[in-house]
Formats: structure tokens, C-alpha cells, sequence
């Protein structure tokens, strides 16, 4: 019998499929791991930072507010994926130049900046996100996005 094992790209999604499920997102759960030389790094869910109620038991400011999803991400209570994973990669000292990000969905603007700036090289994502400017900047920056199947 021989033994079916994922790629590594479809390993580490489904590591970040995890991470997703700790989101305490209302809208929309997201889960992120950095990987270095097969090798993970650091993970991260969206949610609110330590030591703030949850946005399940607070309520969705955005949602309160009426703002619509892909605009004026500053107004959320929440961290993205993306981001608690850089901040973790920093917290535990780990460099992340040169990594490679899985998303369960596509970075927003912000995001995309902050990966460039850490210098993450690839991200791989399952779900994508209507932000023309991130996936421009990627582009410019020579960020590799990969959308798995």
C-alpha cells in the first residue's frame, strides 16, 4: 500500500487551516504560518491583541459601524494573521528574511507591506482577497504569490 503524503505546500496550509481555527474573528477567520527552510517558524490567527475581550463577546466594531469588508482595516479591534505571526516571529527571535508565508486567505494592503518589509519572498494563499493595491505592490516588489489549489 503506498502511503499518500501532501506536498509540502498543501502540509503547511493545512497547519495554517489550524491556526485559522483559533480565530476569534466574527467575520472572517483567518490563520497564517512562516515557514523557513521547511521549517515553521511562527503562526498566527486573527483576533484582538492580549489581554483585550474578544470581539465574539465585545461585538464587531466594524459591523457596528457598518464598514464594509476590504476597506479601512485600521477600524477593527483585531490583528491580522499575518501580522500575530511577524509579531510572534520577532517576540521568539526568529529571522524571517527569506521565508515563506501560508495564508488561508490573501493579504490585505497592510499585510502585503509588512511581509515585504520583513522579507518574506513567497506567499502561498487558498482563498483570495479583493485588494488590487496589495497584489500590485507584491508585483512590484518581486513578492511571489501562489494561489494552492
Amino acid at each position: 500500500m503506498e502511503l499518500k503524503r501532501p506536498s509540502w505546500d498543501e502540509y503547511f496550509m493545512e497547519m495554517a487551516e489550524l491556526a485559522r481555527k483559533r480565530s476569534t474573528c466574527i467575520r472572517r477567520g483567518v490563520g497564517a504560518v512562516i515557514v523557513k527552510n521547511n521549517r515553521v517558524m511562527a503562526t498566527g490567527y486573527n483576533g484582538v491583541p492580549k489581554g483585550i475581550t474578544h470581539c465574539s463577546e465585545a461585538g464587531c466594531l466594524r459591523e457596528q459601524r457598518g464598514i464594509p469588508s476590504g476597506t479601512m482595516h485600521e477600524l477593527c479591534r483585531g490583528l491580522h494573521a499575518e501580522q500575530n505571526a511577524i509579531i510572534q516571529a520577532a517576540c521568539l527571535g526568529q529571522s524571517i528574511e527569506g521565508s515563506t508565508l501560508y495564508c488561508t486567505t490573501q493579504p490585505c494592503i497592510i499585510c502585503t507591506k509588512m511581509i515585504i518589509n520583513a522579507g518574506i519572498k513567497r506567499v502561498v494563499i487558498k482563498e483570495p482577497y479583493p485588494d488590487e493595491l496589495a497584489m500590485a505592490m507584491a508585483e512590484e516588489a518581486g513578492l511571489q504569490i501562489d494561489v494552492l489549489k
